[in-house]
């Protein structure tokens, strides 16, 4: 019988029995269809899961007892934030949903120069929280205990470090030069791409221009194969 893994922001300790919050109670119910006394996983998104019994679940509330400690060892030695050109609607969370299944550790939206959406006030704030609920989702389905951090936009200019590359076709860097790391920012542009002055912005402030090869790369595609590379030769694929 599948135990469906659910996301629950607060502390998690064995043997005490806890409120689910009213929409996952109505997931549950509704969606998932879970019936009282039946286990489901929870995981508090920093790391800690525990297997827990439903004690409720009604229209009114849900409650459910925390039971012992599951060790899922699953995020990555190599520790990669992105840094993502903001692009449009569904593509932005195409990327947030697979670069967290690809075992990112944090999301850094970039408010670059060809960036199309400008968001600020109200608009950014619920913005940001429907990426990090993309995050989150992400996370439960593919078996994470953490949920990377969707951090609010910043320029170029506050992202580049020496840590970073930077995703540029005119580059000569390619994955395969690049020398042993644990952790790494990644740098990609919006659906127009970065513009010269940015990349060597970036460069200035001692980042790393990279190529993944001969092809134009889409920005929903570029940077979640950047990931899978770096993935594959320093992290765990």
């Amino acid at each position: 019988m599948r135990l469906w893994r659910c996301y629950l922001p607060s502390r998690l300790t064995a043997g005490t029995e806890t409120a689910l919050p009213d929409a996952l109670a109505h997931r549950l119910q509704t969606v998932l269809r879970v019936r009282v006394g039946e286990s489901i996983r929870l995981f508090d998104g920093a790391g800690n899961e525990h297997l827990a019994q439903l004690t409720k679940l009604t229209k009114s509330g849900a409650t459910a007892v925390i039971g012992e400690r599951i060790d899922a060892a699953l995020e990555s030695p190599l520790a990669i934030t992105l840094g993502q050109g903001i692009c449009r609607g569904e593509k932005m969370d195409l990327v947030i949903q697979k670069a967290t299944e690809l075992g990112v550790a944090r999301i850094v939206p970039l408010d670059t120069e060809r960036v199309e959406v400008r968001l600020d006030g109200e608009r950014l704030a619920r913005r940001i929280e429907h990426w990090q609920q993309v995050a989150i989702s992400a996370a439960e389905q593919s078996g994470r205990g953490v949920v990377p951090v969707v951090a609010a936009p910043v320029s170029i200019a506050e992202f580049a470090s020496d840590e970073a590359l930077v995703l540029d076709p005119a580059a000569t860097g390619r994955v395969q030069s690049l020398s042993a790391m644990t952790r790494v920012s990644l740098i990609v542009g919006p659906e127009g791409g970065l513009t010269e002055r940015e990349v060597d912005l970036a460069v200035g402030r001692g980042a790393t221009a990279l190529r993944l090869g001969p092809r134009i790369l889409r920005t929903e595609t570029a940077g979640l194969a950047a990931i899978a590379a770096l993935q594959s030769k320093f992290g765990d694929l």
